[in-house]
């Protein structure tokens, strides 16, 4: 993901629904990144009320957690959180991948939007940095949120 991110203008998000699905692993840096997502959502105006959070064990998991929500809550969009760290082996690598393809297919067969937030580092100063430092992925993930969401309202009219 690049650091370099897109200008935001200003959505108001009290009329939205925003679905949470977060990931436990890696937990203060993913304790982190719920933190600054619900605080871009609040930020913009979005009810505590009016959203809704499951925590599951572990990336992996949350696609499954996503898709109950999605058809559950029926949200005007689902926002994906987890933290993967590069180790020894390339697994974080293969489970970014498998997630991201398992969201980006809830949200077209759903048509409901999934925001995948789920960060793939390296290292962990490189996720410290992303979740809990000076680059506000969590800010991020709500405006984008908040965006899909008033884009899928419009297509709703």
């Amino acid at each position: 993901m690049s650091l370099d991110a897109p200008s935001q203008p200003a959505i108001n998000g009290a009329a939205f629904r925003i679905a949470v699905a977060a990931a436990r692993f890696n937990e203060e840096l993913a304790d982190g990144l719920l933190a600054r997502t619900l605080a871009g959502l609040r930020a913009a105006g979005v009810k505590d009320e009016n959203v809704a959070i499951v925590r599951v064990p572990g990336s992996h998991e949350v696609p499954v957690a996503a898709a109950l929500l999605a058809r559950k809550v029926k949200p005007d969009c689902v926002i994906a959180l987890g933290v993967l760290i590069g180790g020894d082996t390339n697994h974080h690598e293969m489970v970014g991948q498998s997630v991201s393809h398992a969201v980006q297919s809830l949200a077209l067969e759903t048509g409901i939007p999934v925001i995948n937030g789920v960060i793939v580092a390296n290292t962990r100063a490189q996720a410290e940095a992303r979740c809990i430092g000076k680059i506000d992925r969590g800010a991020e993930f709500a405006h984008a949120a908040l965006a899909m969401a008033e884009l899928k309202q419009l297509f709703s009219r």
